[in-house]
């Protein structure tokens, strides 16, 4: 395949948009009425409901799940396919907060979201091409990269996190592209085929028992006695336990979440078909790709490596996918301008969730339960938290993490229309241009920055 083709992106139906969903089974069926009364109802079909389902289901629970669109139709599907089990606060912020002991343990919560997923995929025998290839988190500039080198150091020290250090003259056994300052590999993070993984929950929960319907949303949620009465277009259901797992989804149904969680656009295109010379020079060792950049980008080769997918946050208001794509497209071709006048065959969106203090929340309010605001590790945490809730609705004693009984913050004004996130996103890559540009001309003068002598060395 010659690399001049057009750089227009092919118009597509919607439903094909999300390169995930192209070429594979359809999603197992579901069901198209609901129960007249269930032990738990379960409002989003996403990985956080699916999960909390098979739990509630496999202890022998009536189990309804409910969402307002297909299932699978959101993030579950439209994602990366990236599992970093990452908490973002670091342990010295989440110390002062919690104190050193709950920090550490809060932190090992992402770890274990981690391998849960590992193990759910390997018991389940889900093929979704789950690999731990690890990610290339790469530096800006110079000095983000010399602060990457202490972080990753600390981690490893601190929290026995596996990293290698990649300086940049070592960087193109990572990622063919001068556009970064070297990095380091997270060498234990994880990748997956997210519609296929879906697709694997989805028929888990239903061999499980659990009922799924897809376009019919919850429009109330009422107390009725020790329990509740969920209404929707499709009828009222008697509900034992209610779950709202909905993350960047969240509207009005239950104002105390959507008070809380911020929604995200992120958006994400496929190029079309590249020789495979041109992948394994591009992104030679399979890795996940991310950047020190405030508004980040992340990438990597489609599992069966004939693509690049490349998602971030394209501008400072939320657009569409027509819109999204060429932008995309042009930062792709920043990093790496040897796919100039390459195509885009997919260009799709979905909506993650951050919190304001960037952890992930569990917990219940009025006798709801609910876990959301994955801030960016949705695969990972989403599962993990999801089936974590489910144990928690039966009152399992291993159902206890170390994010319960977290206070949920808000802010004054705050509705759950992000109104301040132009501004800031503006701001940021603004900022990131700027810092870019910035260090390629002191590269190009001979103004790098140094590199440590023991960069290269794999810790852990």
């Amino acid at each position: 395949m010659a690399l001049n083709s057009t750089a227009d992106i092919v118009s597509l139906p919607e439903k094909h948009h999300v390169y995930w969903t192209d070429d594979i089974a359809p999603l197992p069926e579901t069901h198209t009425s609901v129960v007249s009364e269930a032990d738990v109802v379960i409002i989003g079909s996403g990985y956080t409901g699916m999960h909390a389902a098979i739990v509630a289901a496999s202890h022998g629970k009536t189990t309804q799940v409910l969402d307002a669109q297909t299932p699978g139709w959101g993030c579950s599907t439209r994602n990366g396919g990236q599992i970093s089990g990452s908490v973002k606060p670091s342990l010295h912020r989440l110390s002062k907060r919690f104190g050193v002991e709950r920090a550490h343990a809060i932190r090992a919560e992402g770890e274990a979201s981690l391998n849960w997923v590992e193990h759910f995929v390997e018991t389940n025998n889900i093929k979704c091409d789950f690999a731990r290839n690890g990610r290339f988190h790469a530096a800006h500039t110079p000095r983000h990269f010399d602060k990457l080198v202490t972080e990753a150091k600390r981690l490893n020290a601190e929290e026995n996190t596996p990293i290698k250090i990649v300086p940049r003259h070592d960087q193109y056994q990572e990622i063919g592209s001068d556009a970064y300052f070297g990095g380091v590999v997270f060498t234990h993070h994880a990748s997956l085929h997210p519609a296929k993984y879906y697709s694997g929950i989805l028929q888990t929960a239903l061999d499980a028992g659990v009922r799924v319907t897809g376009l019919c949303p919850a429009t109330s949620i009422e107390r009725s006695g020790a329990g509740f009465i969920v209404s929707t277009p499709k009828g009222r259901l008697k509900a034992g336990k209610v779950v709202i797992a909905t993350n960047g989804y969240s509207g009005n149904l239950m104002p105390y979440v959507q008070r809380r969680v911020i929604p995200i656009g992120s958006y994400i295109i496929a190029t079309e078909r590249l020789p495979r010379s041109v992948i394994d020079r591009l992104i030679p060792s399979d890795r996940v790709i991310s950047d020190t950049c405030k508004v980040v980008y992340y990438y990597r080769p489609s599992p069966d490596r004939s693509r690049i997918l490349f998602g971030g946050r394209v501008s400072a208001n939320e657009t569409n996918p027509v819109t999204s794509g060429p932008k995309l497209q042009h930062d792709l071709c920043r990093i790496f301008p040897e796919l100039k006048g390459i195509g885009v065959s997919h260009s799709w969106s979905g909506k993650v969730a951050y919190s304001f203090d960037e952890l992930m929340h569990i917990g219940q309010h009025g006798g709801v339960h609910y876990a959301m605001g994955y801030c960016g590790s949705g695969v990972g945490m989403a599962s993990y938290l999801g089936m974590r809730l489910g144990q928690q609705v039966l009152g399992l004693a291993e159902g206890k993490t170390a994010l319960d009984n977290v206070d949920f913050p808000t802010r004054p004004f705050y509705r759950g229309k992000p109104w301040f996130l132009p501004a800031i996103v503006g701001w940021y890559r603004m900022y990131d241009r700027w810092q870019c540009r910035q260090a390629q001309r002191n590269s190009a003068n001979g103004e790098a920055g140094r590199f440590a002598e023991d960069a290269s060395q794999t810790v852990g």
